[in-house]
């Protein structure tokens, strides 16, 4: 792949804890919905053994004329100069990369299972699915502790209202923790919860994004419901 340079245009707060970082798109750049580059910081402030170079799912689609990706915020130094980056600052960009994209055929189904910094990709896929008009019928299943943790929570559910095909599940795990109003699903992602909007669990292809347990429990619930691990795709969050 070849490397791009690229300039910060922005950066606002998506969730409690989650930032989200916007680049301009290099010229000739182009990606599929849901695949992923890897940023290499250029002479940064301050470093430390995890390097400079982090991958990093592309959250905007393919349409949005930038390219953004979010991020949970914890103490490295990686992390420590994105949040002080400086609008202008330049970074080299390597992509596009991964398989983590909408399958071709509209007749099946697709199902996101994803949870917290894990829906980046899904965000991607969603609207563009949703800009495009395909006719796929999604549903996202999307999981966290509370309504705040949740990033680009409204933005999922609103691309409802332009896309008829498109079903949002959202689940809260913790909502007596949470100071914000909730009428959705709570609790974790199971069976009987998918049952109640998929119904015949064995159709659809399903993609599971987000940290490892997660993705481990979720293959282990569809397996156990009978679904083929050929319809099962995912993609692993580590070390936010």
């Amino acid at each position: 792949m070849p490397i791009y340079k690229t300039i910060l245009q922005r950066i606002e707060e998506v969730a409690d804890g989650t930032m989200a970082f916007h680049f301009e798109k290099p010229g000739g750049f182009v990606f599929k919905a849901g695949q992923f580059g890897d940023f290499t910081l250029i002479n940064p402030a301050e470093t430390d053994a995890e390097g400079n170079i982090r991958g990093f799912s592309l959250a905007s689609a393919p349409y949005e004329s930038d390219l953004m990706f979010a991020t949970r915020m914890r103490d490295t130094a990686f992390k420590r100069v994105l949040k002080t980056m400086e609008v202008g600052t330049e970074v080299s960009l390597d992509a596009p990369y991964g398989s983590f994209t909408l399958h071709h055929n509209s007749r099946t189904p697709a199902v996101f299972l994803t949870g917290g910094i894990g829906v980046t990709p899904v965000r991607s896929i969603i609207l563009q699915a949703t800009h495009d008009n395909l006719p796929h019928k999604i549903f996202l299943f999307y999981s966290n502790r509370r309504p705040e943790d949740a990033a680009f929570l409204d933005q999922l559910m609103e691309a409802q209202e332009k896309n008829p095909n498109y079903t949002f599940v959202g689940t809260m795990t913790e909502m007596e923790k949470s100071s914000r109003k909730w009428e959705g699903e709570t609790g974790y992602i199971t069976k009987p919860m998918l049952l109640k909007y998929i119904g015949d669990l064995t159709l659809p292809i399903y993609y599971i994004a987000g940290p490892a347990a997660m993705v481990t429990a979720l293959r282990k619930t569809l397996n156990e419901a009978g679904v083929d691990d050929d319809n099962i795709r995912t993609e692993e969050f580590s070390g936010y």
